[in-house]
């Protein structure tokens, strides 16, 4: 593995410089496989500008001098058989045939599971308990395609997190509270029906709304009727929480079978009316600590300008004594850290909520919580031109109802599909994916078109070729089940198709822990990317079919252990991996 050679190249580098072997573990990179490169010379690198900034070496004089000096004191041994100068790095290329054994032992000995997740790199990272919420749709409206980002960025950071070691807790924080209720409780007594309601729910509450924003625009008593409804859900008159509970239940139990598809789960269900008797507790701790002000329209209001001059205030309470988002967002902060007690806690929303939880924090930090420096918002874009053949969308279930029927088509026009049990569970699992690698391509937080025709491209870089070239890989399995590989020869695996895979399976681990310092899934999509477009050349140069036997059990192991790495990277991005395509 990764961490063998590294180990050896900073004890090379330890003693030769009288430091801690540990201190150069971080400053050593594998060297990235370019395409149509002569192969690598280089198997890792070190940076010498990172030496000079944690004073291993002194940050003033000619880097270049540096380099070649140290280069020439390091001497080659039977791991390392060439140390090399570049331009302010010094280059190591290891032994070959080591390189392929080390690299592709751990396959098939149930260690495939784990690979490069036992990598020392990841020993500065904290461990812990971390909170991820994320998804948060609002009750008793169906699933919009906006939510989509939010749930399926906040599942790769939670499975990120869980696979180096971390205790994740999965958390839907639902928006089931505020004056919209108080819109549609007074709109369902008007416009509403048992009836529809129990035959299509969401579709039946999304017309009420609709309806009853319509008729608040001009009619001042429906507006009235909207306040007192709120007003009667905020003190717990039983009529008006049984009708809200309704709306609450409903709406939970449509959202599953859309969580179900995209493969996401949720260790809890919480939501903003969790917390109303909370936020009266928080209103009254910024009172006595004499944070609250009281504005003169009468809403209370939290400076949070750095100066203290009021130039950035946070409304905190209405006039009418009422909460609002971010004094219950205040008082679930503050009830999840005495609940589970977490080391950090991760929220996912779009980027329209950054000075939200600008203001959150700073407000936790005034009230005393120091642990409110371990709370993160992750934010991101927005996905312009979602739309399916009937229009704009406005669903997520029209989304991937729509992904599922295109990729059937795709699929039965291509006449390299194989037969299968299920194809309409396949199409729906390579839609999904699609749809997910489509997403995480680039930086989070940029906005991006969405394009079907792009999307699902079986060629190119798409979900639909991670996923092919992973359902390859596991028929190339099936149809040499018959060689067994209990021992393979590593000499076997020196052509250049091979070690480029190789090489590029050095850096998983590396790719990993940049994935877990941004929160950005981009590295690990254009990592296994690059994996699939290098077994293609691999697939087409080195048959295993017909090789003699020795060559194709070491051809397989190769091939194997690719496999096992793009699944297991599938899986943190929140793919599921289809075996027949």
């Amino acid at each position: 593995m990764a961490c063998f050679f590294r180990r050896r190249i900073a004890e090379k580098l330890g003693r030769t410089l009288q430091q801690s072997e540990d201190a150069f573990i971080p400053a050593l990179s594998a060297v990235p496989v370019f395409k149509k490169q002569q192969l690598s010379t280089a198997d890792f690198k070190l940076s010498l500008n990172t030496l000079r900034v944690s004073g291993i070496l002194p940050s003033s004089g000619d880097i270049q001098l540096q380099t070649e000096d140290l280069a020439s004191r390091l001497k080659q041994d039977s791991v390392v058989e060439d140390v090399s100068a570049g331009s302010g790095v010094i280059n190591f290329r290891v032994n070959r045939k080591l390189l392929v054994q080390k690299i592709l032992e751990p396959f098939g000995k149930e260690e495939d599971d784990t690979f490069g997740l036992n990598s020392e790199l990841f020993n500065t990272l904290k461990r812990g308990t971390t909170l991820v919420e994320y998804s948060s749709p609002n009750i008793a409206k169906k699933f919009h395609a906006g939510h989509l980002r939010s749930t399926i960025i906040g599942n790769f950071i939670a499975n990120l997190k869980q696979s180096l070691g971390n205790n994740v807790i999965r958390m839907n924080y639902l928006g089931d509270w505020g004056m919209q209720f108080g819109l549609l409780g007074a709109g369902f007594g008007q416009f509403g029906c048992q009836e529809k309601l129990k035959q299509n729910p969401l579709q039946h509450l999304f017309e009420v709304y609709v309806q009853v924003n319509k008729e608040a625009e001009h009619n001042e008593d429906m507006r009235l009727a909207a306040r007192d409804f709120f007003r009667q859900l905020e003190q717990h008159e039983s009529q008006a929480v049984s009708l809200w509970q309704q709306f609450r239940e409903i709406t939970v139990e449509e959202y599953q079978h859309v969580y179900k598809r995209l493969g996401v789960h949720f260790d809890i269900y919480s939501g903003e009316s969790f917390h109303q008797h909370q936020a009266q507790e928080v209103v009254q701790q910024l009172r006595s600590q004499g944070l609250l002000k009281t504005t003169e329209k009468g809403t209370g209001v939290v400076d949070v300008s750095p100066a203290g001059d009021m130039s950035n205030i946070c409304t905190v309470l209405r006039s009418d004594s009422t909460t609002l988002y971010i004094t219950r967002d205040i008082a679930a902060a503050i009830d999840r850290r005495e609940k589970f007690n977490f080391d950090e806690m991760i929220y996912v929303t779009d980027k329209s909520q950054a000075n939200h939880f600008h203001q959150l924090f700073q407000i936790l930090l005034a009230l005393g919580h120091t642990w409110a420096d371990r709370c993160q918002h992750v934010p991101f874009g927005l996905v312009q031109g979602m739309k399916t053949r009937i229009g704009e969308v406005v669903f997520l279930e029209d989304v991937l109802d729509e992904a599922r029927a295109r990729m059937l088509h795709n699929m039965n026009q291509s006449k390299t599909t194989k037969e299968m049990d299920n194809p309409e569970d396949t199409a729906e699992k390579v839609g999904i994916s699609a749809l997910i690698i489509q997403d995480f391509k680039g930086p989070l937080q940029s906005d991006y078109k969405f394009d079907w025709d792009r999307m699902l491209q079986a060629q190119g870089d798409t979900g639909v070729f991670l996923q092919y070239t992973h359902a390859r890989l596991c028929s190339l399995a099936r149809r040499n089940k018959g060689i067994e590989v209990v021992e393979f020869n590593p000499s076997l695996l020196l052509e250049q198709a091979s070690l480029s895979i190789v090489q590029h399976l050095l850096r998983y681990d590396e790719v990993l822990y940049q994935s877990a310092q941004d929160l950005q899934p981009k590295h690990l999509v254009n990592f296994l990317l690059k994996l699939c477009h290098l077994v293609a050349s691999a697939h087409r140069e080195l048959p295993v079919k017909g090789s003699p036997q020795d060559v194709a059990q070491a051809r397989l192991q190769l091939f194997n252990g690719a496999c096992s790495v793009l699944a297991n990277g599938m899986r943190i991005l929140g793919i599921t991996p289809v075996h027949k395509m």
